[in-house]
């Protein structure tokens, strides 16, 4: 009795929805538009998958979705667009009460333990969908036209000419991912880089990657926490490129203390990182927050950029600069989905087809949540005081942009 109510309910939704979805149940009935109409069909395997259509959020389907409850076939752009406008998704969750109850989130074991759920998957998985140098951040498309290698390669060089890099410089990348920045920087800028990590998986690529450029005295990459690095004053820039989503919303001053802390008089770090769109949030709404944190990025953590310079300048830093490249990340995400489904077989067989749902759904949603300005993709350039005076950074943005 209860499935015939929850199926009049998920009748009726569909066909309210004016959607082209056709939605076939495990025993072969069909709601919503015929098949052979449908831009999208959804198949539910069994029972348990109907209430999460009855009464659908965009969490609910994507674990539904990873769970081998329910498959999704279809443009992926068109699964997401019709996901959304079934679930008439929030944009946002609502700040209720105080979020520092999640400082114990943040230990260094725990930290070590997320990133190695998210990292240490395969080095072999990553390698079928990035690019080339394995950068697994926002690209810049500085022409639109770009492939995605051009444009990581564009976005590293956005990086160290932002960081006005200059050849024997120390540099410092927190979060050093497979060593895109640290090996272009020393092959390009001739700094010495120093890259810290908590991946395992991460850290033998760039060790392996060094030794094939030879470059072991010109770049080293450390097994490291952010807050274990020992070097006070010693370094001329830093960067942290997608790491500080990782850090937490109650541990973001003290973040900033560190790199402020780590860099020399004069010194510049610039922080790479997504943040929410909207103020006083505490992750996207309708379920994708938590879907996130149980199966992609357990214990991150989104805040406002306007967070982001508070904390910097509690940490002792003044901001010089920020830019927003939320198109340029919705662009890098397709990409990579449009890769990774291109590599569906061999990605199952390297890390299974529950992580491979996960990744696919992940990446897309993130798209889809970038292109509607839920998230934005914010680079803020900072800088040490020299003597309380301003930080070794011109007097306007024209080098950022030289040919």
């Amino acid at each position: 009795m209860l499935d015939r109510v929850l199926i009049s309910q998920v009748q009726r939704r569909v066909d309210a929805s004016g959607l082209p979805l056709a939605v076939t149940l495990w025993n072969g009935e069909t709601v919503g538009v015929a098949a052979e109409a449908a831009r999208v069909r959804l198949r539910l395997k069994d029972k348990s998958s109907l209430r999460a259509l009855a009464h659908p959020s965009l969490g609910a389907l994507a674990r539904a979705y990873v769970q081998g409850r329910l498959d999704l076939d279809g443009d992926t752009r068109d699964i997401l667009a019709l996901g959304n406008r079934l679930c008439a998704a929030d944009a946002c969750r609502p700040e209720t009460g105080s979020a520092n109850w999640k400082w114990w989130r943040h230990t260094r074991s725990r930290d070590r333990r997320n990133i190695q759920y998210h990292y240490d998957v395969s080095n072999d998985f990553y390698g079928l969908w990035l690019d080339e140098a394995r950068v697994y951040s926002c690209a810049y498309f500085r022409d639109a036209g770009m492939t995605l290698d051009e444009a990581q390669r564009a976005k590293l060089d956005h990086i160290c000419r932002k960081l006005v890099l200059e050849p024997g410089e120390r540099l410092l990348d927190i979060g050093c991912g497979w060593g895109g920045l640290v090996l272009h920087a020393a092959r390009h800028y001739g700094v010495q880089a120093v890259g810290i990590t908590l991946s395992d998986d991460q850290h033998v690529h760039v060790r392996a990657r060094v030794r094939e450029l030879g470059l072991e005295g010109q770049v080293e990459v450390r097994r490291m926490d952010y807050r274990d690095v020992p070097e006070t004053g010693a370094y001329d820039k830093i960067a942290s490129v997608g790491m500080f989503e990782h850090v937490g919303r109650s541990q973001l001053t003290d973040y900033f203390r560190k790199i402020h802390d780590l860099l020399k008089p004069g010194g510049l770090v610039l922080n790479h990182g997504i943040t929410a769109a909207a103020l006083r949030s505490q992750g996207l709404g309708g379920g994708i927050a938590e879907f996130v944190d149980d199966y992609v990025f357990p214990g991150g953590e989104l805040v406002h950029v306007s967070e982001v310079l508070a904390a910097a300048t509690g940490g002792g830093l003044e901001c010089l600069d920020g830019e927003n490249l939320r198109p340029h990340y919705a662009a890098t995400l397709w990409h990579w989905v449009t890769r990774l489904e291109a590599q569906a077989e061999r990605a199952v067989e390297l890390i299974g087809e529950e992580k491979y749902r996960i990744w696919r759904i992940y990446m897309a949603g993130s798209a889809h949540a970038f292109e509607r300005g839920w998230l934005e993709l914010w680079q803020v350039l900072a800088g040490k005081a020299v003597d309380g005076a301003q930080p070794g950074y011109p007097y306007n943005r024209a080098y950022m942009y030289a040919a």
